[in-house]
């Protein structure tokens, strides 16, 4: 397990007022019911199709056929009965699930309605109700630069409920953003081979390298980026200071003037360019969300081209 920050039990924050409880509670309840709805009406099905359990269970014994493999015959219980018996199994459905979510300093930020922290929450709470209702185990971390938040996997809706609790509302102690820590603990604390949810902005310099390469072969690794439109193309609104919400760097534009404008565009696509281009050289299925677009047929376009690679 990987060391995680450690925050001070007294002091470290406010407690929460009454009226915050049940703004949480209410935001909360939002995105149950809106998830559930989904769920029930698409992508509970989806999930199970796409997304399938390791390895095969140990079910019963049964007596030999024509045909069976001499490989599969238990020869105790054979010498027991007197005639041939074959062990038989069936495919083990049962995942483990892990949402990973950034909940760094840049993922507050929202510019016309939700803030991308917010459309993680939500997805995710899609994602965590789909794995329910296959009696999956759903397990959460939340990480900064460092890991933030550790929820072992478990079943149950009280479960998924502090899952997208902690989402929204965590407080993390630190601002920035790496995978290095995210990335040990996958490799080495999660030992059972699990399907993996990698929820960030990306809004960093680092080279993913081949550290997450090999999170991709032990686990079945599925990266979502999430985007607000105003990081990808400024709005001609004159003067305005911009702040990286995670280093505190500041500075003051002409967003009125359009090779101001045309850079900053061109510098933006470069580096979604680069982001793409590492994650197909890393072989990981990697898709695209912005705050201000409906996720769900980004989803439904996804399970479905997952489908057919799937069924060639």
């Amino acid at each position: 397990m990987p060391k995680t920050r450690q925050r001070p039990k007294t002091g470290s924050t406010a407690p929460e007022s009454a009226p915050e409880i049940v703004e949480i509670l209410r935001k909360v309840r939002k995105i149950e019911l809106r998830t559930r709805g989904l769920v029930r009406e698409s992508f509970g099905g989806e999930y199970h199709s796409r997304f399938k359990g390791e390895g095969i269970d140990f079910e019963d014994f049964r007596e030999y056929q024509p045909g069976d493999e001499v490989r599969s015959i238990d020869w105790n219980v054979t010498a027991r009965m007197r005639r041939p018996y074959v062990k038989k199994f069936t495919e083990e459905r049962e995942m483990t699930v892990f949402l990973c979510i950034d909940v760094s300093a840049s993922g507050n930020y929202g510019s016309l309605g939700p803030s991308k922290r917010e459309m993680m929450a939500e997805v995710a709470a899609l994602l965590a109700f789909s794995a329910l209702q296959n009696k999956d185990k759903v397990g959460l971390v939340l990480f900064t630069d460092e890991v933030e938040l550790y929820l072992p996997p478990r079943k149950g809706t009280a479960h998924a409920l502090r899952l997208i609790r902690e989402v929204l509302h965590h407080e993390p102690a630190g601002h920035r953003t790496s995978l290095d820590a995210t990335v040990h603990l996958l490799k080495n604390a999660v030992r059972r081979r699990s399907l993996v949810f990698l929820l960030s902005d990306f809004l960093f310099r680092e080279d993913l390298g081949n550290e997450l390469r090999v999170v991709n072969r032990k686990h079945d690794l599925v990266a979502i980026q999430v985007s607000d439109p105003a990081e990808l193309a400024l709005p001609a609104v004159g003067y305005v200071r911009l702040e990286d919400p995670e280093t505190g760097r500041q500075v003051e534009i002409n967003t009125s003037n359009p090779r101001v404008r045309a850079a900053y565009l061109a510098e933006a696509k470069k580096w979604q360019a680069e982001i793409d281009r590492q994650f197909k050289k890393l072989s990981i299925d990697k898709l695209s969300l912005r705050t201000d677009e409906e996720y769900v047929p980004v989803l439904h376009s996804f399970f479905k081209r997952r489908g057919r690679r799937e069924t060639v």
